[in-house]
């Protein structure tokens, strides 16, 4: 993961690693490990509003389902660059996937802090207590295996760093291997993530409860990773101050943009088919949250509608954010909004419950901004 196709090589950004930007991250991040604290010293209902009827609140229906999905920008740039051979994407590798490992190893990290008793989270593991049956077990080991899997195509980074030449060289040796199942896991659990949905049946809204969920989450899952890496490369252009990578910004915008129309046809045949199109103009908060999460789908393709538009950084960034918030509330609308166990029961989440997610959502942003200006992640400025 180097120099190829004749892109420069990756290098440390360098500069201050104590800014106001990363003191007020790390700010929000002790926030988040104090609510843990308590949260792991007092139980779970000292800090959250989940329930027995609402046993998924935000840590899952956020930090892992939303989390793990934003987390894709690695999966969906391997699916380019090593499945459909191309390579003039490979800049947009190694920054990707650093997200993508931030993202899901917090996303999984979020699952312990979420299960009643965290003391028995080996049991996932262990073959005598293991629920192979489980889509749940299905999602936590493809997980759990997809965060190593990262850690180890990540590796280089750090080989190159410390310069452990040999171990690289025979590391290149299996890569091709470990990048294989970097494409195969997620496709296993982000579509296993619907299935989650499917088996909950008649508790979840006809708008967001179809046989189709897995292939559902899987489209979004690679358009969100289009969608991130465009996002992270406008962000990181503008807080690094270096050069933006239009031209293939541009035709990464096209991808998504043609993923989005594929995406638009399955999801309204379904709701067709189904017969359920009538609840989406009823006079309920469902048919509203519906409306939202629809208008953020459809709106990348007006704003890129001309291809004149894919080479404005401000429109691809805007289309960007809209398309991540169109598979956020994707999937709160299933979890969370469309979701009634039964009368009597209900959930908003507690202000600690938000904070830790925005603590992490801060770890994430911190540790980005450490590993890139100490590692070498970023492609090497060329002085002209």
């Amino acid at each position: 993961m180097s120099a190829t196709h004749n892109h420069p090589a990756p290098a440390p950004l360098g500069g201050p690693l104590v800014t106001p930007v990363t003191i007020t991250l790390a700010i929000l991040v002790a926030v988040a490990f104090i609510i843990l604290g308590i949260r792991f010293v007092l139980g779970i209902g000292a800090v959250t509003n989940v329930s027995d009827g609402y046993p998924f609140g935000i840590w899952i229906a956020y930090d892992v389902v939303v989390g793990s999905a934003f987390a894709c920008g690695g999966y969906a740039m391997a699916i380019l660059v090593y499945i459909f051979n191309k390579g003039e994407y490979h800049p947009m590798v190694r920054p990707a996937l650093l997200a993508s490992m931030f993202g899901y190893t917090l996303a999984g990290a979020s699952v312990i802090f979420d299960l009643g008793r965290y003391w028995n989270t080996w049991h996932i593991f262990w073959p005598g207590y293991a629920q192979v049956n489980s889509v749940m077990f299905e999602v936590a080991v493809c997980i759990t295996a997809y965060i190593v899997v990262m850690m180890i195509e990540f590796s280089p980074a750090f080989l190159e760093k410390f310069g452990l030449k040999d171990i690289h060289k025979k590391l290149n040796k299996v890569l091709f291997f470990i990048i294989a199942l970097g494409v195969l896991l997620p496709s296993m659990h982000q579509s296993s993530l619907g299935s989650l949905i499917v088996v909950f049946g008649n508790q979840i809204h006809p708008l967001w409860q179809t046989v189709m969920l897995p292939l559902l989450y899987l489209l979004t899952a690679v358009m969100i990773g289009f969608a991130i890496v465009i996002f992270e490369s406008c962000l990181s252009s503008s807080g690094f101050k270096r050069p933006l990578e239009l031209h293939l910004l541009t035709k990464l915008s096209r991808l998504m943009t043609g993923m989005l129309v594929v995406y638009l046809v399955v999801r309204l045949t379904d709701l067709a088919v189904r017969g359920v199109l009538g609840y989406i103009f009823e006079p309920s908060l469902e048919a509203v949250m519906f409306w939202v999460e629809m208008g953020l789908f459809i709106a990348p393709l007006f704003i890129l509608w001309q291809p004149a538009s894919r080479v404005k950084p401000v429109r691809l960034f805007v289309s960007a954010f809209c398309l991540l918030f169109a598979g956020f509330f994707l999937r709160i609308n299933a979890f969370l909004v469309g979701y009634e166990t039964g009368a009597g029961w209900h959930y908003f989440p507690a202000v600690p419950e938000i904070m830790v997610s925005v603590g992490l959502v801060a770890l994430e942003i911190l540790g980005y901004i450490v590993l890139v200006r100490y590692l070498p992640i970023l492609p090497r400025e060329e002085k002209i």
